[in-house]
């Protein structure tokens, strides 16, 4: 068994607060791997947003997959800056 099968029969034995906790503790970890971007249980359900804000990452990767340039989100987001396009 890897490590990562060993941590998933490790996880499924635990109860759903200890999953909760053991969640939030990569959520902290994730987050500083990625300044501009976190995430909160409470907020967007959960998805990661840019810091400061209610918009979540997926929504800002989507929009540049349509086509959205950076000029065009800033404008339709202005309580966005140039820099936080660069963590999503």
């Amino acid at each position: 068994m890897n490590a990562i099968e060993t941590a998933e029969s490790a996880i499924r034995r635990l109860s759903p607060g200890e999953r909760a906790t053991i969640l939030s503790h990569w959520i902290e970890d994730l987050t500083r791997a990625w300044p501009g971007i976190e995430s909160s249980p409470d907020v967007c359900g959960g998805e990661a947003r840019i810091v400061r804000t209610r918009i979540p990452v997926w929504l800002l990767v989507r929009a540049r997959e349509l086509g959205s340039s950076e000029a065009d989100l800033l404008i339709t987001w202005p309580t966005l800056h140039a820099e936080d396009l660069v963590s999503a």
